[in-house]
């Protein structure tokens, strides 16, 4: 049978645009509640149930919007929408279903970009995860990037950048990072602090080809000095991209509204010790313009305007409840009562992004499923 499809990255472009549209979700509630694709008129109906009652608009559907129907991995889907378009129904299946979606990211140009000619945040809208493409005399450097290579390589193209270098801010524990790739692909470095080139859990170097990134350095592109700062706590080697005090990529360090865990390396109270030195030193030295770039978010409430996520430093204590507190002893056991409860998944992703574990693209897809679970929650 025919039936009409659409992929995840246009659905995600159709999203960003506001495009009045309906995402019908055909997982199982359990499912769909571990994470699924935000949008104005999402609606969660178990795929037997729709087509038992062929009742449609007893779920909430209507035949006035486009339907995005969406189910694991684009086979129920299917079904579901042949139903769908027999009643009338303007409906699509979500090509690749929810695995296929947990690659799509839409590209934004940031306005606020200080010295650099183009700043580019890429986010992937099932992780809540950000990538970065900075651009400077026509040298680019890519930071925190995700396995699928796709939309980086198209910003390279349009914007007549060549890849000097590729960086992790630390070592990721809830995505398996394109890094590696990237450097080999298009022939560049690729930057890792050392403290994060080896495993956490016993000690065991990763087997990445890495270039170490320095505490307390810089990296040039074009002309400009990036420079990196050392900001330990959520991992050992974690670092902040300053560019003077106009812009920060701060990785998982600080958040728009918290901070990345500090117990995802099995090593919450030393890691927690880190996290508190690191924010002090932020809180001392950096200004309150500095135009803060996590690596994360949480909500649709980190989001401008425009759907780009970053704020200046002086505006985040406000909203970011870890980041305002100022005594030792309090931090400490605001950040002991939330940790805990980290994904089983992590652990391999950790030791999969230092080249330990070799996931197939199956299993890199469960193991990356739903949100990401970095920022201690409020």
């Amino acid at each position: 049978m025919h039936v009409p499809e659409i992929t995840a990255d246009d659905l995600a472009e159709r999203l960003e645009r506001g495009e009045q549209l309906q995402v019908l979700d055909v997982r199982a509630p359990g499912r769909a509640a571990a994470g699924h694709i935000e949008s104005p008129r999402y609606l969660n109906v178990p795929n037997l149930r729709l087509l038992a009652s062929l009742d449609p608009e007893a779920s909430g559907l209507t035949r006035d919007l486009p339907v995005a129907v969406v189910c694991d991995r684009g086979v129920s889907s299917r079904m579901t929408v042949f139903a769908l378009r027999q009643l009338g129904y303007d409906a699509h299946s979500v090509a690749g279903g929810m695995l296929a979606w947990s690659l799509a990211s839409v590209a934004r140009p940031i306005a606020e970009r200080g010295p650099l000619d183009a700043l580019i945040q890429f986010d992937r809208l099932a992780k809540g995860a950000l990538a970065y493409l900075l651009v400077r005399r026509g040298e680019a450097l890519l930071v925190d990037p995700g396995r699928d290579l796709t939309p980086y390589g198209e910003e390279l193209e349009r914007l007549g950048a060549r890849l000097v270098g590729v960086v992790d801010t630390h070592a990721h524990a809830d995505y398996l990072s394109g890094a590696a790739n990237a450097a080999e692909r298009w022939g560049a470095p690729y930057y890792l602090h050392p403290r994060d080139a080896v495993s956490p859990y016993d000690g065991r170097r990763g087997r990445l080809a890495t270039n170490p990134l320095p505490a307390a350095g810089a990296l040039r592109l074009g002309d400009l000095e990036i420079a990196v700062e050392s900001t330990p706590g959520h991992t050992e080697g974690s670092v902040t991209l300053r560019l003077g005090d106009e812009l920060a990529l701060t990785g998982d360090f600080v958040f728009v509204e918290s901070i990345g865990r500090p117990d995802l390396g099995d090593r919450a109270e030393p890691w927690t010790a880190q996290l508190w030195e690191s924010l002090e030193r932020a809180r001392a030295t950096w200004p309150a313009g500095t135009r803060i770039l996590p690596a994360h978010y949480a909500a649709e409430t980190e989001r401008n305007p425009d759907r780009t996520v970053g704020r200046p430093f002086g505006e985040l204590p406000e909203r970011n409840v870890p980041l305002s507190i100022r005594d030792r002893r309090r931090f400490h056991a605001w950040v002991a009562a939330r940790c805990g409860g980290s994904p089983d998944a992590y652990r391999a992703i950790k030791l999969a992004n230092l080249g330990l574990l070799e996931p197939s693209q199956e299993e890199a897809a469960v193991l990356e499923a739903g949100r990401n679970q970095c920022a201690l929650a409020g």
